[in-house]
């Protein structure tokens, strides 16, 4: 499945009254980590195909998603099973590690 740019309007939409698992990037532009991570959820995207759902949050953009979710530091990466957060990381984290978190919400 692709990844999507999710907004603090789109973003009950495309995350939370979905099936299935989602994991939403918290980050921002000007974030080095962040930068570093989009790959390995590239990868990810294209490994896992139609069983994840990855969305990217631009918290700069979209304050207030962010600030429910009481995302502090970035990247936070935010794990959905059927609508509802089941797991949440902070900073960066391997592919394989990502994967697992993954795996055990599936």
């Amino acid at each position: 499945m692709a990844i999507v740019n999710v907004s603090d309007q789109t973003f009950n939409n495309e995350v939370q009254t979905g099936e299935g698992t989602v994991v939403v990037d918290f980050w921002a532009p000007w974030c080095g980590p962040c930068k570093m991570l989009a790959p390995i959820l590239d990868e990810l995207s294209s490994e896992l195909g139609d069983s994840l759902k990855i969305a990217k949050l631009n918290v700069d953009e979209n304050p207030e998603t962010a600030s429910k979710f009481g995302v502090m530091s970035i990247p936070t990466l935010i794990f959905f099973k059927d609508g509802q957060p089941v797991d949440k990381v902070v900073g960066l984290n391997s592919k394989e590690s990502l994967k697992n978190i993954v795996a055990k919400h599936q």
